[in-house]
């Protein structure tokens, strides 16, 4: 079987001078924060914050630009604060609007399987809690692997690891009102190196996002 590679993403540097509002601006371990106009790395297209830029006056004499300088579209940078485990078994990311838990392939399947292991539901069961805490009403399970054997191959298997982990989800959180979004996105979108096991292994995951606090109040 032949390893494909994945493709490179490359962050476009922004030249021009632009407001942001900063939000969230408490670490509980080390984070970070992207400033360009591509998603963070492991992130897929239409998860990045939806929070509305603040209002800046281009005319405001306390802003120094240049002589026909002018200022690009406000735009806001969330922090990322993230906790993983020792090991890296589990990955918690949280900004001000969302949350983010990513689980090792390892922790949830069997080798090339999607056959959840005796462990998971406890693992999954957690993560159940913290929905209902929040009183999430959409919810993300996506499936992702590391760069090895085909891309069809990865496809499929990540869609089948995250359709397990949403039955075992919707089951603890039935009658919530929830609607979920389930994918496979394969060896797209990695959150580390490929080209090391220690790597790799970070990327054979299963990630479930939500919003914080949607439902404005917690749910027992």
């Amino acid at each position: 079987m032949t390893a494909t590679t994945s493709r490179p993403r490359r962050a476009a540097a922004s030249t021009l001078l632009s407001a942001v509002l900063v939000v969230g601006m408490q670490f509980t371990a080390a984070g970070g924060a992207w400033a360009d106009e591509t998603p963070a790395p492991g992130t897929p297209p239409g998860t990045e914050s939806t929070s509305p830029p603040p209002e800046v006056d281009g005319n405001s004499p306390g802003l120094k630009l240049r002589d026909g300088a002018t200022l690009a579209p406000a735009r806001v940078l969330d922090i990322v604060s993230v906790v993983e485990s020792e090991g890296g078994e589990e990955r918690r990311e949280e900004t001000s609007s969302n949350l983010k838990f990513a689980l090792q392939a390892e922790v949830l399947f069997g080798k090339d399987s999607a056959k959840l292991s005796g462990a998971a539901n406890a693992r999954i069961a957690e993560i159940a809690s913290e929905i209902r805490k929040q009183g999430a009403k959409k919810v993300r399970v996506f499936g992702f692997t590391d760069n090895l054997g085909s891309a069809a191959h990865g496809d499929v298997l990540s869609k089948q690891r995250a359709d397990a982990v949403h039955n075992v989800l919707s089951r603890q959180l039935a009658n919530s009102g929830i609607s979920y979004e389930i994918r496979g996105y394969g060896e797209q979108y990695p959150i580390a190196d490929n080209s090391s096991e220690e790597g790799r292994k970070k990327n054979r995951r299963v990630e479930v996002s939500f919003p914080r606090g949607e439902g404005g109040t917690s749910q027992g």
